[in-house]
């Protein structure tokens, strides 16, 4: 769903908005059909992802489905609580203590459309900030044959 167009333009839309407002840098992004993953800095002294998570998830699905975009199935229980279906129903993070987890976890993101068997090659997957890392030196073209990450995920991370 998320690789649509349309949920792609939504996307940078509700990311442009909410950075505005609550400012961020993105250091790792992967979009995936069904969630994504993002690697984030946040000022000095702000640890507010999951404002900055919640509002990204509203104003996605507000524009997304306000121009046509569609939800999946909703369980009764979503439904009952007022929840879309659009999102993942919660997220994780991870506050990264030094540069190698840092490096850990954007490794992470880049390899997860080869962990969810979306491509053969990290390469191969279009939305993916890999592509940036490559150009900057970060990886070689070829990067992610063997899971770099061994061992690691969510929400096992703390």
């Amino acid at each position: 769903m998320l690789v649509d167009p349309l949920a792609r333009k939504c996307l940078r839309q509700a990311f442009t908005a909410i950075r505005a407002k609550w400012p961020f840098q993105i250091v790792a992004i992967v979009l995936l059909p069904d969630h994504l993953h993002t690697v984030w800095t946040l000022p000095t002294g702000d640890d507010r992802y999951s404002l900055r998570g919640r509002r990204i998830k509203e104003e996605f699905t507000r524009t997304y489905l306000a121009a046509g975009g569609r939800e999946l199935g909703q369980s009764a229980s979503r439904v009952r609580q007022g929840q879309r279906g659009v999102w993942h129903k919660r997220f994780w993070e991870h506050t990264c203590r030094h540069e190698e987890d840092l490096k850990r976890c954007a490794d992470y993101v880049h390899w997860n459309p080869k962990k969810h068997h979306l491509v053969v090659n990290v390469k191969d997957w279009p939305w993916s900030s890999f592509h940036r890392f490559v150009k900057l030196g970060e990886y070689p073209p070829d990067w992610g044959r063997d899971d770099p990450t061994p061992g690691y995920d969510t929400p096992e991370w703390e």
